[in-house]
């Protein structure tokens, strides 16, 4: 008797080490969205010291992501994905709580990233261009509509498949390094960097709730290279390439993170950065204070495609979670399915279209960046916490890569710091040292629909119940 069968199409393992090293590159330009408020609020001494400190937690939890990507090599989504392993046994409702909530904020990076593009574009070329648009309730200005210029291409780019997104990242990811070490370095040989510069403005400025509240949102920029535990199933040797490419990308985030607040801070000073109503133009003024008009313009484009690969970096993490979240059953079914070129398509295109909103109804991007950090913070203490869980109720789960008893109890030290941070900087002092606690409810609305959207799937679709505890396997299906 024969029989046909469907073959599903699969993600493809394409991917080396250090193709999601490059990806990870992306990380640093996160960082230029938010320097510029973290400098005006915390002068440039401060900022330099709260970035690099929550660099280096971000650091510490890749190398514990990096056990956890071994255990669920097959796996899309990242660091939810493990979150949901070890809490649905639990509580299966956190599952789709972390994993939405972290799609949210790693999909609006296409909104703060496109805007950042646009205003440094009209800054060094267009400053005479100062017109806008409203349209039911909707701006449009230049810096707007060229980032979402730069959002479609990099969508299309990545719809296309996985290899043109990945050439894409080599060639930005090349060009962002000419930027970053002008910046870093060479405002000490030219003698534009002056120590007078350098202000510690946290104690007169709200002290330590002014500090955890910067942490807080310090955390959406400065731990995003986990995004590379989402490539997992993609990479030749998953549980090898995805360990190396992890902590790779977090030695060079240290790096990045520690020179480039002191380079650019140092060479302009808290007052020319905080003036900056954009706070995104002073870059544009930092380049002309190192090599002139001419250099300026080459490190700006150079910069900008930088940006672009944030954007990429973005678009290929989002997707990959979305998708993962819709394979496990906690959105709808549709998501959770690839295009011929064997990429969550629909998932990019989804993400598109939520971030041309986002980008023309905030008003900054740090606005934006407010408005997602909520989920993306309450990902990693998911993760974290949830591995302490896996360690205790999956002790025969083959690990390839096993930390020691001391990275145990520093991923229960780093669940709670997270935790602070969030009850601290998104809800407490969110009003009077952050960008409001209506961006916090904003994720929390986020959250719900990501509960909704849950139920809908189990109700409507698979026609199952809603069971609040789920069985586990011990060690993997054979």
């Amino acid at each position: 008797m024969a029989t046909a069968a469907v073959e599903e199409r699969q993600l493809v393992k394409s991917m080396s080490w250090w193709d999601g090293f490059v990806v990870a590159m992306a990380n640093p330009a996160f960082l230029i969205a938010a320097l510029g408020g973290s400098i005006a609020a915390l002068g440039t001494t401060g900022a330099v010291v709260l970035w690099l400190i929550s660099v280096l937690v971000g650091a510490l939890q890749n190398n514990i992501y990096a056990e956890l990507a071994a255990m669920f090599q097959d796996k899309p989504g990242g660091i939810t994905m493990f979150a949901h392993e070890a809490w649905r046994r639990y509580a299966s409702f956190v599952g789709p709580l972390a994993t939405f909530g972290y799609w949210f904020a790693w999909s609006s990076v296409l909104a703060v990233t496109g805007l950042v593009v646009g205003t440094m574009v009209q800054v060094q070329w267009f400053d005479t261009a100062t017109w806008s648009s409203t349209v039911a309730g909707f701006d449009f200005t230049l810096p707007i509509v060229i980032g979402m210029v730069a959002m479609t291409i990099v969508a299309v780019i990545n719809i296309v498949g996985l290899r043109p997104a990945v050439w894409f990242t080599y060639a930005t990811g090349a060009m962002l390094c000419l930027p970053l070490f002008a910046l870093m370095f060479l405002p000490y040989i030219t003698g534009d960097w002056q120590s007078s510069n350098m202000t510690w403005e946290i104690g007169s400025g709200g002290g330590l709730a002014l500090a955890l509240t910067w942490l807080y949102f310090m955390g959406w920029s400065s731990y995003g290279f986990e995004a590379v535990a989402s490539l997992a199933p993609e990479f030749h040797d998953p549980a090898n390439d995805t360990a190396r490419a992890l902590r790779a990308s977090a030695a060079f985030s240290v790096l990045v993170y520690g020179l480039l607040p002191l380079g650019v801070g140092g060479t302009l000073g808290t007052e020319a950065i905080a003036g900056d109503e954009t706070l995104i133009a002073f870059y544009n003024q930092a380049f002309d204070a190192i090599g002139g008009a001419g250099v300026s313009d080459v490190l700006v484009v150079c910069l900008v495609a930088g940006l672009l690969l944030s954007l990429n970096t973005a678009a290929l993490d989002g997707s990959r979670a979305l998708y993962g979240i819709a394979k496990d059953g906690m959105t709808v079914r549709q998501l959770g399915v690839l295009n011929q070129a064997n990429v969550p398509g629909r998932a990019v295109l989804v993400a598109l279209v939520l971030n041309l909103i986002l980008i023309s109804f905030f008003a900054s991007a740090i606005e934006i960046l407010a408005a997602g950090n909520l989920g993306y913070m309450l990902a990693h203490v998911f993760a974290l916490s949830g591995f302490l869980l896996l360690r205790r109720d999956r002790p025969d789960w083959p690990r390839p890569i096993r930390l020691s008893g001391f990275w145990v109890a520093l991923a229960g030290v780093l669940a709670a710091w997270n935790l602070i941070l969030v009850i601290t900087g998104g809800f407490i002092y969110a009003d009077d040292y952050g960008y409001g606690l209506s961006k916090t409810l904003i994720g929390l609305l986020v959250l719900v629909v990501s509960l909704l959207l849950w139920a809908y799937r189990h109700k409507v679709q698979d026609r199952t119940s809603l069971r609040l505890r789920e069985d586990t396997p011990l060690v993997p299906p054979s």
